[in-house]
């Protein structure tokens, strides 16, 4: 049993279980054991080779989508420690929050939502609930990872996008403070990492970020044309950025608890975390500092000429790979093949390419249509 909690945090004692009943561990708690399932989970070592930003032949050093899920997970364990909720809980929602995701990032995604767009369209945050809960193989007498219904509910939650609810999952209202926790860290990690990116690559400097507000504060002495960008410069003002969404974050998350009166005598104690509605949160001007943040980093960055052509050139290879795997379906793995019929062909089409890296879907393409090949 954890110590120290506050009664909003969710208890792992207090869990709601998992849907196919098992043992319980001499050693860790549920939220521990969901949290080791995920990093031992195929999609989690997949990661490794898919693009956060810069695809991942571009350099050694650029953040893949496995470096930004761990940088999540510190930021977010951080701020749950200091809220007093269960760390392991938010470390688990934080590690899978984008085991979903396509090769070549947002772009792959885009491409493969457009070819499903008949057949129920793809999102990776519901991707990410599909692999932990049904896609994974790992156990003989159940589907996926079997987590508790709290991971999978903050798992879930963390979608944009409206559609099929699991008939376990309805009605529950906002996921967890431990998932939000982790939702926030998602936004402060990728707006701070990309910015050092970016910065580290030479695609964008100080006259694109001088007009964020958190770029100002926090840009470390002066500047003048010409001069490079050393590494403790940048990386000096990454841990300011950090910092302050953090101290802010904390301090209005605390005020919304206090203010919710979910732990005061007589609140809704251990049914909180069910219960409570969106309390953490930024304050309204870290949050619209932050907005200010990603829209340039969306603009100058993401958008691009050197970004953006070379994972459009990349993601070329997707229609492709779909339509040949929708035509010659015995070309798939057979434990795909299997589950033709259970889901469209369309869907298990799907969810393999979604679950390639971006050195494999590029290799597959070569070994399927010829061209350039791997890099």
């Amino acid at each position: 049993m954890e110590v120290g909690l506050r009664p909003a945090a969710c208890r792992s004692d207090l869990t709601a279980g998992r849907r196919w009943p098992e043992e319980t561990d001499p050693f860790r708690t549920p939220y521990q054991r969901d949290r080791d399932r995920i990093i031992h989970s195929s999609a989690f070592r997949r990661l490794q080779y898919k693009t956060q930003v810069f695809i991942n032949h571009e350099g050694d050093h650029y953040r893949t989508r496995l470096t930004h899920t761990l940088e999540v997970a510190q930021i977010a364990r951080t701020i749950a420690r200091t809220l007093r909720l269960n760390e392991d809980l938010t470390e688990a929602v934080a590690l899978a929050h984008d085991l979903g995701h396509t090769p070549f990032g947002h772009a792959g995604e885009e491409v493969l939502d457009h070819l499903m767009r008949d057949h129920g369209g793809f999102e990776h945050n519901i991707q990410s609930f599909r692999i932990v809960d049904a896609l994974e193989r790992a156990y003989p007498d159940f589907p996926g990872l079997n987590l508790t219904r709290e991971s999978r509910h903050g798992i879930f939650a963390h979608s944009s996008r409206a559609g099929f609810v699991p008939d376990d999952l309805r009605g529950l209202g906002p996921p967890p403070l431990e998932a939000q926790v982790a939702d926030l860290a998602d936004e402060i990690a990728y707006s701070a990492h990309d910015m050092e990116d970016g910065l580290s690559s030479g695609l964008i400097g100080v006259s694109d970020l001088e007009e964020a507000a958190l770029f100002r504060r926090h840009w470390p002495g002066s500047f003048e044309k010409g001069q490079h960008y050393g590494r403790v410069k940048v990386r000096t003002l990454l841990r300011a950025v950090i910092a302050d969404l953090v101290i802010a974050l904390v301090g209005e998350t605390e005020r919304r608890i206090r203010e919710a009166g979910i732990e005061a005598p007589g609140g809704s104690g251990p049914a909180a975390p069910a219960s409570a509605a969106r309390l953490v949160e930024l304050p309204a001007g870290h949050a619209g500092e932050l907005r200010e943040l990603k829209a340039i980093l969306h603009q100058r960055l993401y958008r691009h000429p050197r970004v953006a052509g070379t994972t459009e050139a990349e993601t070329r290879r997707l229609p492709g790979l779909f339509r040949h795997y929708l035509e010659t379906p015995e070309d798939l793995p057979a434990h795909f093949r299997q589950r033709i019929g259970e889901s469209s062909r369309e869907r298990v089409v799907c969810d393999y390419i979604a679950g390639m890296t971006d050195r494999f879907a590029t290799w597959d393409h070569q070994r399927r249509f010829g061209g350039s090949g791997a890099r």
